[in-house]
């Protein structure tokens, strides 16, 4: 949610977010109406229950005579009580909705538009020169890293098998992930992978794109897409200790997505699928701390693909695309040889106060008063990497040079093809 105070103080910036974004302004304007309506009649339903106690307290002090009017009185009242509190529920109701209809307020400088606006921060290393490159599937069955057929026959279509070296490849991975993590102060954690619905739609999930998220009905729990979710969640409702700077956490779970709607694109291999494994950075800091903390996820970002060795550009993500949680959102970009392009390795998104006032997430001033935290999240290793590993680091003969950081991992310093 955002927040009130600068919804009635800055209405005019909500609205240019708004339509950065490409969603729609008048929605600031229903959250202003059902803002003044609640307090309305919030004041309404005090106004009349302080008369309903003091018409309440004469009955006791009147006479006999008095008595019989002002019995009628506070009926009267209790019934007005009755009709106000109504008013008032269904105003608290209509409110609550449309603050939950508007999208996070952009940081000044994000770019507007949708997923082609982004703007191109920088670009490091350069695009290995491969004659006729494999893509990453053709490469991952020769070696034997990688079933689709199997995982097809298993669970259905984008489900796979790592296999092999390519179990122990994406293993090394997130346990390098991992490591990199700790180093710099983040608590591990292996966290839920179902989580209750108040979660789910506390980090902003059950928006637009909730058609992405499996749902088990039965027990009315939601399987998470990144662990972001369940680690925002984990300490909703209560007030941090960040007297001594952010706390920071790193989630290694499966993650699912049901990917609706993107049928026909990157169907081929393991660049789309419905389960991977993932390790989440998590941040909770204070407000004014939130941009520096976002800076220092990208550098974390920039650390782990340099350990993989793979070209890779960075992109501040268009207001269009960034998802209603996020305020800014950075991506990396790794180069893959047989797309001739660059495609999402990691993305790290500063989320300022939305999804802890969702979840009732603060932390005290130095006056000791309770106030709203930041939240941030961003990738630190993931499956979707076998994708450019596999592909940049190809050699003529069909192997696979393994970068020098994930040998220790993996056993060898190069994947041979099978027999």
């Amino acid at each position: 949610m955002i927040d009130l105070k600068l919804l009635r103080e800055e209405p005019d910036a909500v609205r240019r977010s708004q339509l950065s974004r490409g969603e729609d302004p008048a929605l600031v304007d229903a959250l202003l109406s059902a803002d003044t309506a609640r307090r309305a009649a919030i004041s309404a339903a005090d106004s009349l229950r302080a008369e309903q106690k003091t018409a309440s307290k004469s009955v006791g002090k009147a006479s006999p005579e008095e008595r019989p009017a002002l019995l009628a009185r506070a009926k009267d009242l209790a019934e007005q009580v009755k009709a106000a509190e109504a008013d008032q529920a269904a105003a608290e109701a209509a409110f609550t909705a449309a603050h939950l209809a508007l999208s996070n307020v952009i940081i000044d400088g994000v770019p507007a538009g949708g997923e082609d606006d982004y703007a191109v921060l920088e670009v490091v290393g350069e695009p290995p020169a491969l004659a006729d490159p494999k893509d990453h599937l053709e490469l991952g069955e020769s070696l034997g890293l990688i079933d689709m057929q199997r995982g097809a026959k298993v669970s259905g279509s984008r489900f796979y098998f790592l296999t092999g070296r390519g179990a122990l490849l994406q293993l090394g991975l997130l346990q390098l992930a991992l490591r990199v993590a700790v180093e710099n102060g983040f608590i591990p954690m292996i966290p839920p992978v179902l989580v209750r619905p108040e979660v789910m739609s506390g980090t902003g999930f059950l928006g637009a794109h909730a058609d992405e998220v499996y749902r088990l009905e039965a027990d009315d729990l939601y399987l998470v897409g990144t662990s972001e979710v369940p680690l925002a969640g984990y300490h909703s409702g209560e007030i941090l200790d960040l007297a001594d700077g952010p706390l920071r956490y790193a989630g290694w779970s499966s993650c699912f997505r049901r990917e609706a709607g993107s049928y026909g694109k990157d169907t081929r291999g393991i660049i789309r699928v419905h389960q991977f494994d993932k390790v989440e950075g998590f941040v909770y800091c204070r407000p004014e701390e939130a941009e520096d903390e976002h800076q220092r996820l990208l550098g974390w970002q920039r650390e782990m693909l340099a350990q993989i060795e793979v070209p890779y550009r960075v992109i501040d993500v268009a207001a269009g695309d960034l998802g209603s949680s996020a305020a800014r959102k950075y991506d990396c970009e790794a180069w893959v040889p047989t797309q001739a392009t660059y495609r999402e390795l990691t993305s790290t998104s500063n989320c300022t106060t939305f999804q802890a006032r969702r979840l009732a997430t603060r932390y005290r001033d130095a006056n000791g008063k309770p106030q709203t935290a930041a939240t941030l999240n961003g990738t630190l290793g993931t499956t979707r990497w076998l994708v450019s590993i596999l592909e940049n680091h190809q050699q003529p003969d069909g192997s696979v040079r393994v970068p020098a950081a994930l040998v220790p991992f993996v056993g060898t310093e190069i994947l041979q093809p099978a027999g």
